[in-house]
């Protein structure tokens, strides 16, 4: 599939350490913050401090956690100022990667991309220079066995969804950036409850990557988000599932 990669399917259904789920919540508290300083304190008002706290509860956070970060991005609390920054690179195979992060010290940051990066095969590139093989999209995405093909495919257009994908796996509803809340909104009405929702950077086509290419463009993106101040990486890559397991 275009932009839910089967990579981040194995990873998914994977056991979550405590040690994942400690940076899955510092990512979080993160963007949290940033969407609250941006955009204000209400999520009713502030679609991108909603999806976070949506982020949050499905990654079972302590609502007291959600608090504290919505009051450091408004300033009722000290917090510290994050800047948002995105990397382009190339990894093993020529695949393209696009990394978010957000920052308090961009030196480091980048230095640490660019660690990874070198370690696994990889190298950074010029802004500009992968960014434009991939489209800026809303992304809902569903577990198949918990949604009707059709149901959900007829709901998601009459919703103002752009398109949908399916594999044996997953169903992804994608949407223009500007409907994706809207879209969120009427599939929750009608009682469809989804696995994640994000916008996303989705490739326009997908490069295929095997055997010990495809492990190491692996093991490159897991040591991209392990970093604390990455918030999320996306790739070209179309990895077969047996090179996956094997990572």
């Amino acid at each position: 599939m275009a932009g839910h990669s089967k990579w981040k399917q194995i990873k998914h259904k994977k056991a979550i350490t405590d040690k994942k789920r400690a940076s899955q919540w510092t990512k979080i508290i993160r963007e949290i913050t940033v969407a609250a300083r941006m955009g204000g304190g209400d999520p009713s008002g502030n679609p991108r401090l909603r999806l976070a706290m949506d982020n949050a509860r499905g990654a079972n956070m302590p609502n007291e956690n959600i608090d504290r970060a919505i009051k450091k991005g408004t300033g009722d609390l000290e917090g510290v100022e994050y800047q948002e920054v995105a990397y382009e690179a190339y990894g093993p195979g020529g695949v393209a990667i696009y990394v978010e992060a957000l920052t308090d010290n961009v030196n480091r940051t980048v230095a640490d991309i660019r660690f990874a990066l070198s370690k696994n095969g990889g190298n950074l590139g010029a802004t500009g220079s992968v960014a434009w093989m991939f489209d800026h999209k809303g992304q809902i995405v569903f577990d198949a066995t918990a949604a009707d093909e059709a149901e959900l495919l007829e709901a998601a257009l009459e919703a103002g969804a752009a398109d949908m994908e399916s594999d044996e796996d997953s169903y992804v509803v994608y949407t223009d950036v500007p409907a994706f809340n809207a879209v969120q909104d009427a599939l929750r009405a009608r009682g469809l409850k989804w696995d994640g929702a994000e916008l996303a950077m989705v490739p326009k086509n997908t490069v295929k990557v095997e055997g010990a290419d495809a492990q190491k463009l692996v093991k490159l993106l897991d040591a991209l988000e392990d970093l604390d101040d990455v918030q999320k990486v996306y790739t070209n890559a179309d990895i077969d599932e047996e090179s996956l397991v094997e990572a």
